[in-house]
C-alpha cells in the first residue's frame, strides 16, 4: 500500500468550529472528493471535484438507492466529469446514512481504502465533537434536538412509550461560590460518570445546560421513568463528590403523549422539575400524561407480546432467523405464563426452550461476527454472558417461585430486546449487510 499522500494527522486550526474544520479538510484533500447528501446535493466540494466534475456529477437515483447504515467499504459508483465523460469514484457513508463522502480516483485501491478511511475517521470525530458536552462528555442539547424527533416517531409507530427525565443539581450555585468554578465544574463531570452508570444501555444522557441534565429513555412511560429518576436521585443522594461533598438533585418526568411535539413535551417535563425544586428539592415530580395506559388497555392480555418487524433484520440469514426465533419462544413463554390451563410446568418448559436457544444464537452469532473480523466482539461476547446469567437467575426463581411474569416479560422486552437486540446488534449489522452490495 502506497503512503497516503493526505496527511495523516492534518494541522487544522485549534478551536475551529466543526463544519468549518471540516471544510478545511476537504478543501486541501489532494484528489477530488466531495461530501454529498442523500439528494446528490454537495455540501462540500473540493478544488479538484470542483474544476473536473463540479456540482450535479453524482446522480441522486443511485445515492437515494443506498440504505442507511450501508457500512464501512467504500461501494462503487458512477460520477460525471465537465466534459460529459462517467468515471467511476469510491463512495462511503460518513453521517448516519444520510452524508457520502465521495473520492474520485487518485491512486490504487489500497490507497483509495486508506484515504477514505482516514476521511472516514476524521468527519466522524467532528461529528462527536459537535454533539457532545466539551465539559462532561455528554450528549449535547444540540444531539438532543437531533434525536428526539426520531424517537417519538418511533414510538408513535411502536406504539412503544418515551418518557423524559429533567434533572437539576441543588443549590449548585452554593458550590461555584463556595469551593470555586473547577470545583463545579470536577460535580458535573462525576454527576456524569455517576447518572451514566445509572442509567439503562439504551437511554441516552443530555447536558442541557449549566447544572441541568437530561435522560431520554425509549420503551419506558412513566412510571419507569419515575423509578429510574429515583434510582438516579438515591445514588446522587448517597455519593459523596470530592470537590464539594454531598449534594441532592431534583428531578421532573414526562412520558410524552399522543400528538405533542417535542418542544410542548419537553415544558411539562420541565414544570415537573420546577415542582420538585420548589416542594423542597432532593425529590422528583411525575407528570403522568401519556399513552402508555391507553395503549396496555387496548392490547389486553390475550395480544400481549413481542412483534418481529422486517426493520430488525441485518442482513444474515442465521442471525435472523434466530432473531425471528428468539421472538417465537419468547411469546410461548408469555403465553404459557398467562395460560392458566396450562400450568406452572408449561411455563418452565417454554423458559427451557428460550434458554437453550439463547445459548446456541448467542454462540451462532459470535462465530459469525469472529468470520467477519468484528472489532467489538469482546464486548459483545461478555453482553451474551451477562444475558445468560441473568435468564439462569429467573429459571431458578421461577423454580423457587419466586419469579412470575412481570420479572420475565421485563428480561424479554427490556433487556433482551431493547437492550440488545436493539443498541448492541445494531453495532454490527452494517458488516453484515454490506455484503449485498456491489463493490470494486
Amino acid at each position: 500500500m502506497k503512503t497516503l499522500r493526505f496527511p495523516r494527522d492534518p494541522s487544522l486550526q485549534p478551536g475551529l468550529p466543526a463544519e468549518a474544520a471540516l471544510g478545511e479538510l476537504f478543501m486541501r484533500f489532494p484528489s477530488p472528493v466531495a461530501l454529498v447528501d442523500r439528494n446528490g446535493n454537495a455540501l462540500f466540494m473540493n478544488r479538484e471535484f470542483e474544476k473536473r466534475h463540479g456540482p450535479g456529477a453524482i446522480a441522486a437515483d443511485c445515492l437515494r438507492a443506498l440504505p442507511s447504515g450501508a457500512g464501512g467499504m467504500p461501494l462503487a459508483m458512477p460520477v460525471v466529469a465537465r466534459d460529459g465523460s462517467i468515471v467511476q469514484a469510491r463512495i462511503m457513508e460518513v453521517g448516519g446514512g444520510e452524508h457520502f463522502a465521495v473520492l474520485v480516483d487518485g491512486g490504487d485501491d489500497g490507497e483509495l481504502l486508506g484515504t477514505l478511511a482516514f476521511l472516514r475517521s476524521r468527519v466522524s470525530e467532528l461529528e462527536r465533537q459537535a454533539t457532545t458536552d466539551h465539559l462532561t462528555g455528554a450528549w449535547n442539547r444540540a444531539h438532543f434536538e437531533r434525536v428526539v424527533g426520531n424517537e417519538i416517531d418511533r414510538s408513535n409507530r411502536y406504539r412503544q412509550p418515551v418518557s423524559l427525565i429533567l434533572l437539576d443539581v441543588d443549590h449548585f450555585k452554593r458550590i461555584n461560590d463556595g469551593f470555586g468554578h473547577d470545583a463545579g465544574d470536577a460535580v458535573l463531570r462525576a454527576l456524569t460518570r455517576l447518572a451514566g452508570d445509572g442509567i439503562r444501555s439504551t437511554d441516552m444522557l443530555f447536558r442541557w445546560g449549566g447544572e441541568e441534565f437530561a435522560v431520554l429513555a425509549p420503551s419506558t412511560g412513566y412510571r419507569g421513568a419515575a423509578a429510574l429518576a429515583e434510582t438516579l436521585r438515591r445514588l446522587v443522594e448517597r455519593h459523596g463528590f470530592p470537590a464539594a461533598g454531598s449534594l441532592t438533585i431534583s428531578l421532573g418526568v414526562a412520558e410524552h403523549a399522543a400528538g405533542e411535539d417535542a418542544a410542548a413535551w419537553f415544558r411539562r417535563a420541565d414544570a415537573a422539575l420546577y415542582e420538585a425544586k420548589h416542594g423542597g428539592r432532593n425529590r422528583l415530580c411525575v407528570d403522568r400524561l401519556g399513552c402508555s395506559d391507553l395503549w396496555a388497555a387496548d392490547r389486553g392480555r390475550a395480544t400481549l407480546g413481542l412483534v418481529w418487524h422486517e426493520a430488525y433484520e441485518c442482513g444474515d440469514p442465521t442471525i435472523d432467523g434466530e432473531h425471528r426465533q428468539l421472538f417465537v419462544l419468547a411469546n410461548e413463554l408469555i403465553s404459557a405464563s398467562i395460560g392458566s390451563k396450562a400450568g406452572p410446568e408449561a411455563g418452565r418448559k417454554a423458559l427451557d426452550r428460550l434458554i437453550e436457544h439463547l445459548v446456541r444464537h448467542f454462540s451462532d452469532e459470535e462465530s459469525i461476527l469472529e468470520r467477519h473480523g468484528y472489532p467489538g466482539l469482546g464486548a459483545h461476547k461478555r453482553a451474551h454472558e451477562r444475558l445468560v446469567r441473568r435468564a439462569l437467575e429467573l429459571k431458578s426463581m421461577a423454580k423457587a417461585g419466586k419469579g412470575g411474569l412481570g420479572a420475565l416479560v421485563e428480561f424479554l422486552a427490556d433487556d433482551v430486546v431493547a437492550g440488545h437486540l436493539f443498541k448492541m446488534d445494531r453495532e454490527f449489522y452494517p458488516i453484515l449487510g454490506q455484503a449485498t452490495w456491489t463493490r470494486e
